[in-house]
């Protein structure tokens, strides 16, 4: 197959998954740096979002490891708060 030029079906295939791609880093992004998940469950989400990037993609585990996980490493480490053994105090709203 070398040397032909892709199909307009495997173009759009790849655009997909492009896409998804994206969406999965956007997200995890998002969340990771809106800082309300404790280093358990940031750690939890990144595993699930390079889970389902690899499933996109299963020959890019190196280019995954060189550009995505230091950028969630870094999200992790800045936003993500240590695991709390007090229980969550809810604020009463007054009556």
């Amino acid at each position: 197959m070398k040397g032909e030029a892709p199909t307009a079906e495997a173009l759009a295939e790849e655009r997909e998954r492009l896409r998804r791609l994206r969406a999965i880093v956007d997200l995890t992004t998002n969340v990771l740096g809106q800082g309300h998940l404790d280093r358990e469950e940031a750690t939890s989400l990144v595993r699930a979002a390079r889970a389902r990037i690899l499933e996109l993609f299963p020959d890019k585990e190196t280019t995954y490891e060189l550009i995505l996980a230091p950028r969630f490493s870094r999200l992790v480490a800045e936003f993500a708060c240590p695991p709390s053994d007090r229980p969550a105090r809810v604020l009463q709203f007054p009556s």
